[in-house]
């Protein structure tokens, strides 16, 4: 069934239980429930209206709003909430009292408990990874792996945000990438596939950390700076590359009065 079909589908559902005039076809619900492959094994949620897959493990206590879609052998458990747009997709885990808003959508994944996420967020979707063949061929390397976002150490492979941890908005975060518990990731941060961050770590807006590299607990870097190398010890990070934020400092008031040097050398007045 086509994207166009199905919002028509999940419009027709919510107006009919709403008890309002619905000018669309009682042929195109039938149609639907006979013909649709797949679609037939989801059934409406008691509590909030929306789709639930046969096969999906939810609590009773949660919620689960018209025009929200949970696919198989998803768990949810107690006391969470399911917001209107949002898709849950295959052996998606979701703890207790944990708040998906609209239009979340939620991929090879695992979401622990009192976690928040907010409308428009995308969890666990494929990576972006390629390589080049010997034929000169960009060729898709497979990403299927499991994002978890709770405390507890996961394999290798797998991406984990650890308790607490607060992500802005347009933060990117590669495959691989584990991160403690009390993290601050602020908006347009990057982070590379394999990177490891501590606990109490600050990402300030607009910085990047490369693939593969390690940031010790209690880090903060500054915004718009560049870490290409480990860092290993404690402290305040800025520049780029990234280097202790007061050596920064000093580079930066070298930088300026030779700058002042130069144009007083060429007769240059501000």
């Amino acid at each position: 069934m086509d994207p166009r079909s199905i919002r028509r589908l999940l419009k027709t559902v919510v107006w009919r239980q709403k008890g309002l005039p619905c000018s669309f076809p009682c042929e195109f619900l039938q149609h639907f429930s006979s013909g649709a492959e797949g679609w037939t094994e989801h059934l409406s949620w008691a509590r909030g209206g929306g789709l639930v897959h046969k096969l999906a493990a939810i609590d009773p206590s949660t919620t689960v709003e018209i025009g929200a879609i949970i696919h198989e052998h998803v768990q949810v458990g107690p006391h969470s909430h399911i917001g209107s747009g949002s898709v849950v997709g295959p052996r998606v885990t979701i703890g207790s009292h944990s708040t998906l808003w609209y239009n979340v959508s939620l991929q090879n994944s695992c979401i622990g408990n009192h976690c928040a996420i907010h409308c428009g967020v995308c969890i666990g979707q494929d990576g972006f990874g390629f390589f080049v063949d010997d034929q000169g061929n960009m060729i898709k390397k497979p990403q299927a792996w499991t994002l978890s976002v709770f405390s507890f150490l996961c394999s290798w492979r797998d991406t984990v945000i650890g308790d607490h941890t607060k992500i802005d908005n347009q933060v990117q975060i590669g495959h691989n990438v584990v991160i403690g518990h009390s993290c601050m990731i602020c908006g347009q941060a990057g982070l590379g596939g394999s990177s490891t961050i501590g606990d109490f770590v600050v990402l300030g807006g607009k910085c990047g950390v490369a693939d593969h590299i390690s940031i010790v607990s209690k880090v903060r870097i500054a915004a718009k700076s560049g870490v290409t190398r480990n860092i290993t010890k404690p402290g305040d990070y800025a520049g780029f590359p990234a280097v202790p934020a007061a050596e920064w400092r000093r580079s930066m008031a070298r930088f300026c009065k030779l700058g002042q040097g130069t144009r007083a050398h060429l007769g240059m007045v501000d």
